[in-house]
């Protein structure tokens, strides 16, 4: 069983997806923190973003990386937003994350293009949303709770601008798949949201 599950930026879909994963028995990969580690492998490099090249030679970043806490920053979620506009980056990644969504015996996935370009084959397709601004509360109580001092703000600016990065892409742009089921997250809690995605996968592949 493949299971997408796309959103924004703090939305609740990476942690959805690994109780999911959790709850299901099956492998998660978070598609997100591939993204973030080209992006900081750009700034290791000394490269910029922004630059296709630059950013596809990140590509080729060593899989030790995926363990760095740096990759979790603010900063790198805005470099991975950069990087993720590129044809050719997204193609390279295409590869790696198809082979773990087609693993015999399934996977979640999460990130912004699963369920439409990743694994539009995928059984159930969950999009994961809330508005700005209690996601932006929740970066913000993440970042404190690391002792980070990051105006909610600042964080709230931030959201908005990667939203319209995500959303207005040319290449596999954030959206929902025509068959996506659509949970806002807004007024739910941690364990009401994992709770309402499980009962909808549940619901999907009930005969």
């Amino acid at each position: 069983m493949i299971i997408a599950v796309d959103g924004p930026t703090a939305s609740g879909k990476g942690t959805i997806a690994k109780q999911l994963a959790e709850h299901f028995g099956v492998p998660h990969l978070d598609t997100g923190l591939l993204y973030r580690a080209v992006g900081h492998q750009v700034w290791l490099d000394g490269g910029d973003p922004d630059n296709e090249e630059d950013a596809l030679g990140a590509c080729s970043f060593p899989d030790e990386l995926l363990e760095d806490p740096e990759l979790r920053s603010e900063a790198t979620g805005g470099l991975a937003s950069r990087v993720s506009i590129h044809p050719k980056v997204r193609q390279a990644l295409f590869e790696r994350q198809r082979a773990f969504a087609t693993q015999p015996g399934g996977a979640v996935l999460d990130g912004r293009d699963i369920g439409t370009v990743i694994a539009p084959d995928a059984d159930v397709k969950l999009f994961i949303t809330a508005s700005v601004q209690e996601r932006a509360r929740r970066r913000w109580l993440e970042m404190t709770g690391r002792d980070l001092e990051i105006p909610l703000a600042e964080i709230e600016k931030d959201i908005v601008r990667r939203d319209a990065r995500d959303i207005n892409r040319k290449d596999a742009p954030l959206k929902a798949a025509p068959d996506a089921l659509i949970i806002d997250t807004t007024s739910f809690d941690r364990d009401e949201a994992i709770e309402a995605a499980i009962e909808a996968v549940e619901a999907a592949v009930s005969p």
